[in-house]
């Protein structure tokens, strides 16, 4: 495989991160709303609405959301009020639905012996982080997630791992599902081909990634990178909503729990995603809820985009500092330092123009050899300084400064 060819692989794996899907539930539309929103917010903030309806009220979307096998949260994973808001949704879900199971994407499957051993009370936080190698594995800070993690815990309820390793899903991307080994899949199924609606709606974002390689007219439905995009995004999709379906159906009490999953908006959105996949695995009883920040673009506030959504604040809150300052990507090992799989909006690396698929050399001249060396050197960058990187993209060494702006006091 040449260097280009590889480099057009990680960018798909990258846009892969960054986006996508779903939708809901049609009996939802029978909701009738209270009134419509009459300020150019869509959503107002505190409330809930309906796509494509309008205003509602919360006693109506937790009735029927608790009438659900599976109920999908979204989130920006970096929004405090968006993990706010799912913590609020939880509370009000387990007041009607006591036996419940909550699924987070953070985790991948091979903790999820980590995550009984939390729930049975046998770890503190700081161990608990540690043993899910939290700032390796989703590298975000988690005082945005600890409530929820303790809200499962002191309620006894179980959390199960969604994820699977990016390893996993790059191989995909490459080499199609047929084209990994059975033993190599994590338990995975081939997932659901995607609807035509999904593919017309995914071509023209995929068309505004920056790929160097291609111009935007070239790129079509039948795409092999757009193909290669699509795959790895399924696999996420179905592997989640795999385990989602079994917390559904190994249970063996009389009543079946209610099954919660955490996760992107993006796999919620629509519903051709995480729901999608449910479908396929016959839970056809799906409620996706979302945050909708209040500034969002109306046009995006379509029917069958959630069966009900939140509206929240857009920013991030000052109220929780991170415990170190974040330099903004997810990456892994790979090619010889640190491979970006995804800039994340709004963060240090995007302001210093960091992409998909560079590979950092080395950090303030320190090469990097595995996650803990990336992860030591970002955590001591004092506040208001400047990290220089060595970075390689395409076949050019280059120099960029990561800025570290002064915490808010």
């Amino acid at each position: 495989m040449t260097n280009s060819s590889v480099s057009r692989n990680h960018s798909v794996l990258g846009l892969t991160v960054l986006l996508l899907s779903l939708c809901g539930n049609s009996a939802w539309a029978e909701i009738k709303p209270a009134k419509k929103p009459q300020s150019k917010q869509c959503v107002t903030l505190g409330n809930w609405s309906i796509p494509g309806a309008g205003q509602t009220t919360q006693k109506d979307v937790i009735a029927r959301a608790a009438k659900a096998s599976v109920v999908l949260l979204g989130e920006t994973h970096v929004n405090a009020d968006h993990h706010r808001w799912q913590l609020q949704t939880l509370v009000a879900l387990h007041a009607m639905r006591p036996n419940m199971v909550i699924g987070f994407e953070m985790f991948p499957r091979r903790v999820q012996a980590v995550l009984d051993q939390w729930v049975a009370g046998k770890l503190t936080e700081k161990a608990f982080l540690k043993a899910v190698e939290w700032d390796r594995v989703w590298n975000t800070d988690a005082n945005l997630y600890l409530p929820l993690f303790h809200f499962a815990r002191m309620n006894h309820i179980p959390m199960r791992a969604l994820n699977i390793e990016s390893n996993l899903r790059r191989q995909v991307a490459e080499k199609g599902f047929n084209g990994v080994p059975v033993e190599e899949r994590e338990g995975l199924t081939r997932p659901a081909d995607p609807s035509q609606a999904y593919l017309d709606y995914l071509l023209p974002i995929y068309k505004q990634h920056d790929r160097k390689d291609k111009q935007q007219a070239e790129t079509g439905a039948d795409d092999a990178d757009f193909k290669r995009f699509i795959a790895g995004q399924q696999l996420w999709d179905r592997a989640m909503a795999q385990i989602l379906q079994q917390a559904l159906t190994e249970s063996t009490d009389k009543d079946k729990p209610l099954v919660v999953g955490v996760m992107g908006a993006g796999h919620v959105l629509h519903g051709f995603g995480v729901t999608h996949q449910l479908h396929d695995l016959g839970v056809k009883n799906v409620a996706a809820l979302l945050p909708w920040d209040t500034d969002r673009s109306c046009q995006q506030f379509v029917k069958g985009a959630a069966d009900a959504v939140f509206g929240v604040l857009p920013h991030i809150s000052d109220a929780i500092q991170p415990q170190f300052q974040r330099l903004g990507i997810r990456f892994e090992i790979a090619r010889g330092g640190a491979l970006v799989l995804q800039v994340e909006k709004r963060s240090i690396a995007e302001a210093a123009k960091l992409q998909d698929a560079d590979v950092i050399l080395e950090m303030a001249g320190l090469p990097l050899k595995n996650t803990d060396d990336v992860i030591a050197i970002v955590k001591r960058q004092a506040p208001g300084t400047w990290l220089p990187l060595k970075v390689r993209r395409d076949d050019q060494e280059i120099e960029i400064i990561a800025k570290f702006p002064p915490l808010k006091q």
